[in-house]
């Protein structure tokens, strides 16, 4: 089980993580209602390498990139959740809109992304040029097909939304 880390707290530990020859990989995203689709997709970034990382975008830069509406779930606790997944060594929140700076201070072995961004569909995560920059590998993993937040939060609606029961 992790915890949530500063980013200098996060540094210093992928530095001697590095040193031990342990492969680090780091992913990030908002993470707004946990469920299977972020379990597995959590689940196999981290067996692609030693140690998971996960940078979380904080309750401002997601309500930048998905609306006054979102996030749900407060940063801390979604933080707290993630780190308590067994695949999860540690979380950073961030503010940007980006994990660019993150990725380019932690410098992780394998950046990974999911199936929505792809350079087959002409969508490179901007993250990625951070990490060849230095030498690191970026790695894209299918979603599980039918598993998204938007999904989950259109079914509650449809089914509660309207003030039924």
């Amino acid at each position: 089980m992790g915890s949530v880390w500063s980013l200098e707290e996060a540094q210093q530990r992928c530095a001697a993580w590095r040193a031990a020859g342990k492969r680090v990989v780091f992913t990030n995203g908002h993470f707004d209602i946990l469920h299977l689709g972020h379990v597995d997709y959590l689940q196999r970034a981290k067996a692609l390498g030693d140690i998971l990382i996960v940078g979380l975008n904080s309750d401002a830069s997601t309500r930048l990139l998905k609306g006054p509406a979102r996030p749900i779930v407060p940063e801390q606790e979604r933080a707290a959740v993630l780190a308590a997944l067994a695949c999860v060594d540690g979380v950073v929140i961030f503010d940007a809109p980006t994990a660019e700076e993150l990725v380019r201070r932690l410098r992780p072995d394998i950046y990974v992304k999911g199936g929505d961004w792809s350079p087959d569909q002409g969508r490179w995560p901007p993250e990625a040029r951070a990490v060849q920059e230095y030498g690191g590998q970026v790695q894209f993993l299918p979603y599980l097909p039918n598993h998204s937040t938007t999904r989950l939060i259109q079914t509650i609606l449809e089914r509660y939304g309207r003030g039924t029961e």
